[in-house]
């Protein structure tokens, strides 16, 4: 029998890896109970203890459910950057700028590695905090600011680093994704599912970042830095929310075989130069009912990432909560300890160093190829058909179905179409031929068909 220590025994000898935690939101909370819990498993796979030794949020008082009185407290978090007794400072304070941003920013100039969950400081500062982070030789994490528990991030960075990453797409808003998937079993209107959301937690009381797009925009750009090798161009993200989606095109799209589900989209392109361009959008989309996508129901995530080896890769889970979201932070800390016994605890960010990663102009859309749905609400009188169909005609786009309803309520009536397989750049001229035409009652809407 072999003389040397057990793995648990000898992560004990080593020095802990000591956490600085601002934030006491669920999240937070969560990572204490994580932490706390799991000490013995977690000490096992880090190769030593993981312990908090300090602790801040705005209010003191607040009963979090977990109990506080073991760590040290900072009024001031970014305070917490200078500490002695912290080797990692974790930020879930949230919000691109502003106190966590400057926490992120000691934490990295003090030597200290961070985690945070915070995709949009990442969208909008992470080269500068990657760049820092190297030159400092610390390690930057931030998988939790992606689809929460699921670990996308890291399949990307390690399972599929071998693979060039052709295109990456999913489900990355939880909210959206269960306000539409409830007004598809229910019939709702989107008014009274969003607030039926709010009241259960799964919308904010402002939730206009997730149902326009913007929290899965931010957190789109991310995975396209790490999928592609480019600089993070959230700027450049083509961004359109769920707050137009109707019952009725929720009834529309599933008589058509289809259901309706916010998509991020990215990939990469070529230009006329020859050069490398990044397409990245989110919007609505139809989705056939046999696509993986079509599947992922209530406020779980889906991302599916196409590699030239590894063919179609699928991560599906809880895209947020206290248990996942705390879960991905308290991994990115594993490998964190891990990575200090081997001297690699600050690899590179973003796969490959922020030095190399490519600025990639954005890619127009008007070339690409593929079916739309388009939705218009009109003036119930003559001639008003005729109008549409002749703008289609004049632009080049050629209607495979066509569908007329009764009132759409007072604004009028509710045309339906689906394209034939055309240029986008054909369906925004019809749009444009239209556009002042006193028979649309309202801008129309226009949804892309998910292709395989």
């Amino acid at each position: 029998m072999s003389d040397l220590p057990d793995v648990a025994v000898a992560s004990t000898r080593r020095l802990p890896l000591r956490i600085a935690l601002a934030g006491l939101g669920t999240v937070g909370a969560g990572v204490i109970r994580l932490v706390e819990t799991n000490a013995d498993l977690i000490a096992r796979r880090a190769g030593r203890p993981v312990i908090i030794t300090a602790i801040s949020a705005r209010d003191r008082g607040k009963d979090r459910g977990v109990d506080l009185s073991g760590f040290a407290w900072e009024d001031d978090m970014t305070a917490m950057a200078a500490r002695e007794d912290v080797d990692v400072v974790v930020e879930l304070v949230g919000g691109s700028d502003g106190p966590a941003l400057t926490l992120a920013r000691n934490a990295i100039q003090h030597g200290k590695a961070l985690v945070t969950a915070n995709k949009a400081m990442i969208a909008h500062h992470g080269m500068e905090l990657a760049r820092t982070a190297e030159a400092k030789g610390v390690a930057l994490r931030f998988e939790a600011a992606v689809a929460g528990g699921i670990p996308v991030i890291k399949g990307l960075r390690e399972g599929a680093a071998a693979n060039k990453v052709e295109r990456i797409y999913g489900i990355l808003n939880g909210t959206c994704n269960y306000i539409l998937s409830t007004m598809e079993d229910t019939g709702r209107s989107f008014a009274d599912v969003l607030s039926e959301a709010q009241a259960k937690g799964y919308a904010e009381a402002d939730p206009t970042f997730d149902i326009e797009g913007t929290d899965a925009a931010h957190k789109l750009s991310i995975l396209s830095a790490i999928a592609f090798g480019s600089q993070i161009d959230f700027a450049s993200v083509d961004t359109s929310g769920i707050s137009r989606i109707s019952a009725a095109d929720i009834a529309e799209a599933e008589a058509l075989g289809y259901i309706i589900r916010l998509i991020g989209m990215a990939e990469s392109d070529t230009g006329p130069d020859g050069k490398a361009r990044l397409f990245q959008r989110v919007q609505p989309h139809l989705v056939p009912r046999d696509n993986l996508l079509a599947h992922v129901d209530g406020a779980t995530n889906a991302v599916v990432v196409e590699g030239n080896f590894s063919g179609r890769l699928l991560f599906q889970g809880a895209g947020a909560g206290d248990g996942p979201t705390a879960s991905a932070v308290v991994a990115d800390i594993i490998d964190i300890a891990r990575g200090m016994d081997t001297g690699f605890e600050a690899d590179m960010s973003f796969s490959i160093s922020v030095a190399e990663l490519e600025a990639m102009a954005p890619a127009p859309s008007g070339h690409r190829v593929g079916r739309s749905y388009i939705r218009f609400i009109v003036a119930d009188r003559p001639g008003v058909l005729a109008e549409i169909a002749a703008a289609m005609r004049d632009a080049g786009v050629s209607i495979e179905s066509l569908i007329q309803k009764g009132h759409a309520g007072e604004d009028g009536v509710l045309v339906a179409m689906v394209t034939h397989e055309g240029p986008e750049a054909a369906v925004s001229k019809a749009l444009a031929l239209l556009d002042g035409s006193t028979s649309l009652t309202q801008p129309p809407l226009v949804l892309h068909i998910l292709n395989d």
